[in-house]
């Protein structure tokens, strides 16, 4: 939030910056992977005559994401042999879990779902723990591209983030649903085997723009967790492999919670821990389901691609521009109130799609709708966390924060095809539920929205 009045020009003037087109790229090589996990391997498992409820279970893998606050400490610490040295701490573990992934998408293109379906999910299991430790990285690398006292930038940055996310999600489905159907009619049997191996193309791609990217020059964060392992050493009374160890583990996960709670208090910070989990979990069943809800209804891969993801990413662009904006002006709570009873509304609109059939018209302005919404969600909820984070753990705290967010995400909606099952293929009924399910957050969001500490530069 900030505190002095400026104009629409002003704001929009922020966007100018040199640094906001690599926190793009940045965002867009966190976003990619979820082209794999997320409906490439969705519609994948659908094609091949696999259950609406093994779909939705194989969301499971989404669980790391969950958790990668347990490691990011691990990553800000240990460096990797010559791409450190040669690209830099941050940039040497993205490069790394890039190859990562790549490797995966090649073992992808060998398997047979209906006859490994084990094999696939580890695979897929691989991808999304190579995609979460990298997020560590990138988010880290994002939030110190921009200093701590420009908070009109942070609120740009978390906007182009979130662009460059959606367009590493968006731009790389059209890609992958293209590719895949046009193998398809070219009678290639194993169409979505050969669409990873183009997919793979892509990845190598956002590496060489990734050089691109500067690393910041590396800040006192290290020195200073070395100080807190000292403190714990010295209250320890000894100094040795098993205190030090402790030392270690206490100061560099316990480190970011402690601080956090200090900071905010106990009550606050159970209120903001609460919301973060709570806000998107509506958004993440309409999502989870959703290109199984279009191909059921009877749309193509193709028209999938135009209205979800092509028009669909347009839209996420000039509405998270816009998004950024609000947050700047408005400030990250009331943009927040504002994203979650839109998040209600539109989920309403799919509700209304599956009672009235197919139709191309209202299944765009569902899209639209829905994309517009989650522009200005995920922007207020980015810069919400960003602006929370003590810089002498950066990667850690805010890893620990959007976990939090994503547990609630992903753990919650991995039930979202038994959940349709249960409902006997009821998709108005289901649509209906995810637009209920965005009020517990909103209710959480209200009472702490006085009490909480926030940065307003």
């Amino acid at each position: 939030m900030i505190k002095e009045k400026q104009s629409w020009i002003d704001s929009l003037m922020v966007y100018k910056d040199i640094r906001m087109v690599r926190i793009l790229l940045l965002g867009a090589i966190s976003g990619f992977p979820w082209v794999l996990i997320a409906s490439s391997l969705s519609l994948w498992l659908k094609e091949e005559g696999l259950s609406r409820s093994t779909i939705g279970w194989a969301g499971l893998i989404f669980g790391v994401y969950a958790f990668n606050y347990l490691w990011a400490p691990i990553i800000d610490r240990i460096q990797i042999p010559l791409l450190t040295k040669k690209l830099g701490h941050r940039r040497g573990w993205i490069v790394l879990m890039q190859i990562v992934i790549l490797l995966s998408l090649l073992v992808w293109s060998f398997i047979n779902p209906t006859q490994n379906l084990a094999l696939l999910i580890t695979v897929g299991l691989i991808i999304a723990i190579a995609s979460a430790t990298q997020d560590i990285t990138v988010d880290a690398l994002r939030i110190e591209q921009i200093n701590e006292n420009e908070g009109k930038s942070m609120a740009a940055g978390a906007a182009m983030a979130v662009v460059g996310w959606w367009t590493g999600y968006k731009l790389g489905g059209v890609i992958a649903l293209f590719t895949a159907e046009y193998f398809e009619n070219m009678g290639i049997a194993d169409y979505w085997q050969a669409t990873f191996l183009v997919l793979g193309v892509v990845i190598i791609l956002m590496n060489i723009g990734l050089m691109f990217v500067h690393e910041p020059i590396e800040t006192d964060r290290q020195a200073k967790q070395r100080e807190t392992d000292k403190i714990i050493e010295g209250k320890l009374g000894s100094s040795n492999i098993i205190t030090n160890f402790i030392a270690y583990i206490t100061g560099t996960i316990g480190g970011p919670i402690i601080s956090f709670f200090k900071k905010n208090g106990f009550a606050i910070a159970i209120g903001i821990l609460g919301f973060v989990f709570l806000f998107k979990i509506g958004e993440a069943f309409l999502g989870r389901m959703s290109i199984v809800f279009y191909k059921e209804i009877g749309f193509s891969k193709g028209q999938i691609a135009i209205y979800s993801k092509g028009l669909g990413w347009i839209t996420t662009v000039v509405f998270t521009l816009l998004g950024g904006i609000m947050a700047m002006r408005a400030g990250t709570i009331r943009t927040m109130f504002f994203a979650g009873g839109l998040m209600a509304l539109t989920n309403l609109l799919f509700a209304i799609l599956a009672w009235t059939g197919k139709s191309e018209l209202l299944f765009a302005i569902a899209v639209i709708a829905d994309d517009i919404t989650a522009a200005f969600a995920t922007v207020a909820f980015v810069a919400f966390i960003s602006l929370l984070v003590d810089r002498t753990y950066t990667a850690t705290q805010y890893a620990l924060l959007a976990s939090i967010g994503t547990a609630g995400r992903t753990t919650l909606a991995s039930s979202s095809g038994a959940l349709v099952d249960w409902l006997n293929g009821d998709w108005g009924t289901f649509f209906v539920l995810t637009t209920l399910m965005v009020i517990p957050s909103l209710i959480c969001l209200w009472f702490i929205r006085n009490k909480i500490k926030i940065g307003e530069k």
